[in-house]
């Protein structure tokens, strides 16, 4: 399926992004929407609705689903909110809960939450002249002044309930994956020059995109630019089809007739604190294909140690 085209049928994927995940993750689902904008509701109201999801089954204990870092990981990511620096895109606000799926769901204050992301061409940072697969311009040639080290990569500290905010752009796509953004999350380290250091990491796993709004996102510019074969949901080798506990972000749109304003996604991640999953290696789903042929600068930090290809 090319990137440029729309299928208008509502699929139960887009019906879970809309409504917010599987009955099984239904409560995290519920509890990180109140949360996660707690901006637009009281702090009352979000209270009540978290202790209500929270007690309200079994949904408290399902765990994210931790799949492998991917081939395009680096150490070292600032400690930001904003990690566009300048990238053009679709903008894209996340706004992400930590909770703890043994105990209840409650938050996890103190958790370092990590994403990284290709830009609207396919291309990540670190790794600018690796081919994304089908038709884009060269990285260089966007226009932009982003730092080719360190642009759509970074973390937040989880405040008292548990929430992230990053403000980003929408991520493009790369041959063989649909389009997503990559996560980990920390506890136990501490802010340090500018970055995150120590500690374990709990989780690691992936964001995805409902099919409609993404094919309608890569119809604008400058994701326009970027042609060729994109993989949907049903066809990724990483997304399990399992919604919101899978990662399938929420989305709402800043304005509904006009995609290129930007979205809100939100997701609660149900995460155990005492174990620990870096990614990787050869654990969790891989990201098949032909590794990155690009390398990270000289004086970037070294990629980590993976066998995902």
């Amino acid at each position: 399926m090319t990137g440029n085209h729309r299928n208008t049928t509502i699929t139960r994927r887009r019906a879970l992004a809309v409504t917010g995940g599987t009955v099984a993750a239904g409560g995290l689902a519920v509890a990180g929407y109140q949360t996660a904008f707690a901006d637009e509701t009281t702090t009352a109201e979000a209270t009540a609705t978290a202790s209500a999801s929270a007690t309200s089954g079994s949904a408290c204990m399902t765990l994210m689903s931790s799949v492998t870092e991917g081939p395009y990981y680096l150490d070292g990511a600032l400690v930001r909110k904003d990690i566009t620096e300048g990238k053009s895109g679709v903008p894209l606000t996340l706004r992400l809960t930590v909770v703890d799926a043994t105990d209840g769901c409650t938050p996890v204050p103190g958790a370092a939450v990590e994403i990284w992301h290709c830009d609207a061409w396919g291309y990540y940072s670190g790794y600018t002249t690796a081919n994304p697969g089908g038709s884009a311009p060269a990285e260089s040639e966007d226009g932009s002044t982003a730092d080719d080290k360190t642009y759509l990569r970074g973390y937040q500290i989880a405040n008292a309930n548990g929430v992230v905010k990053f403000e980003t752009i929408f991520p493009g796509w790369y041959t063989p994956r649909t389009c997503h953004i990559h996560v980990k999350v920390h506890t136990g380290g501490e802010k340090e020059d500018g970055t995150y250091e120590g500690g374990k990491v709990n989780y690691t796993g992936q964001f995805f995109f409902d099919d409609d709004i993404a094919q309608e996102i890569f119809t604008l510019e400058p994701y326009a630019q970027h042609s060729g074969s994109y993989t949907t949901l049903d066809n990724d080798m990483v997304y399990d089809g399992g919604g919101a506990s899978s990662g399938l972000l929420t989305l709402k749109p800043v304005k509904k007739a006009d995609p290129s304003k930007g979205y809100k996604g939100f997701l609660t991640l149900g995460v155990d604190p005492d174990a620990e999953n870096t990614g990787a290696g050869s654990g969790g789903g891989g990201e098949g294909g032909t590794p990155p042929t690009g390398t990270p600068p000289s004086d970037a930090p070294s990629a980590s140690a993976s066998t995902a290809s």
